[in-house]
C-alpha cells in the first residue's frame, strides 16, 4: 500500500537525484514518486501543477496534502531515515527551514547548476 505519493519535478537534477535516493531508500515500496511532467501526472488532477511546481507536493494514505519539508520529513521518516530531517520540523526551526526551503525550491535549476553542472534534466538524463 502507498502510504505517500509524491508529486515532484522531474526536470531538477538535484530533485530528481533525491526521489531517486528516496526510492532506492523504500525497501518497503511505501512511497510513490510521480514526476508532474509526467503522464502519470494526469492521473491526479486534485494536484495543481503550477502549485506542484512551485512546492512539493504529496499526498499520504489518507488523501491528506503535504507540502515542502513535511513532505521530505514525511518520505525520510517511512523509510526509517526521518531524523535526517526532523530538526527542520521542529517548532524552533521551522519557520527558517521553511523560508530557506522555498528560497531553495525557486532557485533549485540555478542551484543544481552549481552543485551538479547541470540546471535541467531533458528525457532521461537524470534517472540512473
Amino acid at each position: 500500500m502507498t502510504a505517500l505519493t509524491i508529486f515532484y519535478d522531474g526536470s531538477c537534477p538535484l530533485c530528481a537525484k533525491e526521489m531517486a535516493a528516496l526510492t532506492k531508500s523504500d525497501t518497503k515500496n511505501q512511497i510513490q514518486t510521480i514526476d508532474i511532467y509526467s503522464e502519470a501526472f494526469s492521473n491526479y488532477p486534485q494536484i495543481d501543477a503550477e502549485a506542484a511546481n512551485t512546492i512539493l507536493h504529496a499526498l499520504d494514505e489518507n488523501g491528506k496534502l503535504l507540502l515542502g519539508l513535511d513532505v521530505t520529513y514525511q518520505a525520510w521518516k517511512l523509510v526509517g531515515k526521518g531524523w535526517l530531517y526532523a530538526p527542520l520540523r521542529w517548532t524552533i526551526f521551522k519557520p527558517m527551514a521553511d523560508w530557506c526551503y522555498l528560497r531553495f525550491a525557486k532557485n533549485r535549476y540555478q542551484i543544481s547548476f552549481w552543485l551538479t553542472g547541470k540546471s535541467r534534466c531533458d528525457g532521461n538524463s537524470c534517472i540512473k
